[in-house]
């Protein structure tokens, strides 16, 4: 890890941000396995370099979109922790008032497109959002995030093809967390995916996704291609989800491991967090005071948000017709 030109107040943010991530995480979880969420969720565990590198550089004006696993981009973008887990136990003060759940927070006002339940369907959203930034001029950037898995559907193909084309002002982003869900990528996904930028004529890298600041690096220099009109950048992040697929996963696999403990252990040795924190120590950034008073930061808003949430009011039976049957009697 390469901890050259970066302030240290932007170093300590990244990092805390890195954690509230983890910590929003982590509750959710808990409170899944508790019976206090209505749905499962796919965390981000293990990932949140990827997020907090590329957005460290965005700004509210700058779009992004996520995936299934999107609560880590929502809160790396600057989404609020308390409206986000508000719109995940379904209550009125969520980001999307209940209506939209674990896998479809979004807020524009922070430029979060939103997260997607469908494969690589944030990739085609970016690329408008892309288009609308060139044609009005403004100066934004679109970020498509997305898996491996994703990388197969030809939407990417079609996306390379016309930001290139174009010089659209996208950054593609894949977070290769080397499953597919159940399944090894290598299993599903062939050859490189970092190099199906070539044929297209796109500027593309390979990143250590768990090195937070070798993201923000690559990342630097996808968006500022972006910006100044020289188009779009496929940038390929390995890294690995240290959680499940999605929460439920236990009741419906009954038992059965699609992953061997000793894989998941062995990779737990390069848990982002403990990567970064470590190296904020050894290089005088960070002390144990300061450690100490991020964690309780982090627990305090972690917390609240919880507190908040719960005590929220359930959405109203009109929000049914006003978000889903507009102008249309039920």
């Amino acid at each position: 890890m390469n901890l050259e030109g970066i302030p240290e107040q932007r170093r300590l943010a990244m990092l805390e941000r890195m954690l509230l991530i983890r910590r929003v995480e982590e509750r959710l979880g808990d409170d899944f396995r508790a019976g206090r969420l209505i749905a499962g969720v796919h965390l981000y565990i293990g990932q949140e370099a990827v997020g907090v590198g590329v957005c460290d550089h965005l700004n509210d004006r700058d779009w992004i979109a996520s995936t299934h696993r999107g609560h880590g981009h929502f809160l790396a973008k600057g989404g609020s922790p308390e409206s986000l887990i508000a719109e995940i136990y379904a209550k009125q003060t969520g980001v999307c008032k209940g209506m939209g759940g674990t896998m479809h927070v979004a807020d524009f006002s922070k430029g979060i497109m939103g997260a997607n339940g469908i494969v690589g369907g944030g990739i085609s959203l970016i690329a408008g959002a892309a288009l609308a930034a060139s044609m009005d001029q403004s100066g934004a950037v679109g970020v498509a995030f997305f898996g491996d898995g994703a990388a197969a559907q030809g939407v990417l193909s079609e996306a390379l093809n016309l930001t290139a084309l174009w010089k659209l002002p996208m950054v593609m982003v894949c977070e290769n967390n080397e499953w597919s869900e159940f399944s090894p990528a290598h299993t599903v996904t062939a050859g490189r995916i970092s190099e199906r930028a070539t044929p297209y004529g796109v500027a593309s890298v390979e990143v250590d996704g768990n090195d937070v600041e070798a993201v923000w690096g690559v990342a630097r220099e996808a968006i500022e291609r972006a910006r100044s009109g020289r188009g779009p950048t496929l940038i390929e992040a390995m890294t690995y989800r240290l959680c499940g697929h999605v929460e439920a996963e236990s009741g419906f696999l009954a038992g059965a491991k699609y992953r061997p403990d000793e894989e998941v252990a062995r990779r737990r040795e390069r848990d982002p967090l403990d990567l970064y924190r470590n190296a904020l120590r050894d290089t005088g950034n960070l002390d144990e005071s300061k450690w100490v008073e991020m964690q309780r930061r982090v627990a305090e808003v972690v917390s609240e948000s919880v507190k908040a949430a719960e005590a929220a009011p359930d959405p109203p039976l009109s929000q049914i017709q006003d978000y889903m049957f507009h102008n249309q009697m039920p």
